[in-house]
């Protein structure tokens, strides 16, 4: 009974820790940028680490050629590309702020928000 306290305690301990850690997470993040694209660069889409869209360039030569269903597709695997690396950005700080702390599962969770696979450590 009182080893299971002990690791409650421990528990407790490391969230208090984090709870101060987490504060500036956000500003961290919503300073990083990712940067996705597509279509060799014809489309960029830049988002922050919170994966809020910043900026969307779009080369003007796509629209000369009149292809709105290719412009689309472009946007939207810049987009998706964009994300990707916002997630991994997120996954990242997320790892650099536990520091050492052990949480059961952590790696699992990261690896489901980043749709890889559990890290090692």
């Amino acid at each position: 009974m009182f080893g299971s306290l002990g690791n409650m305690a421990s528990m407790m301990r490391q969230a208090q820790q984090l709870s101060g850690r987490l504060e500036g997470l956000s500003e961290s993040l919503r300073a990083k940028r990712a940067t996705g694209s597509a279509g060799g660069g014809m489309v960029e889409i830049e988002v922050n680490g919170l994966q809020e869209v910043l900026a969307c360039r779009i080369d003007p030569g796509l629209f000369g050629q009149g292809d709105r269903e290719l412009v689309e597709e472009l946007v939207r695997a810049a987009v998706n590309d964009a994300l990707a690396k916002a997630k991994q950005l997120h996954a990242d700080a997320m790892r650099a702020l536990m520091g050492g702390v052990d949480l059961p599962g952590l790696d699992q969770a990261l690896a489901k928000l980043t749709g890889g696979e559990p890290s090692d450590g």
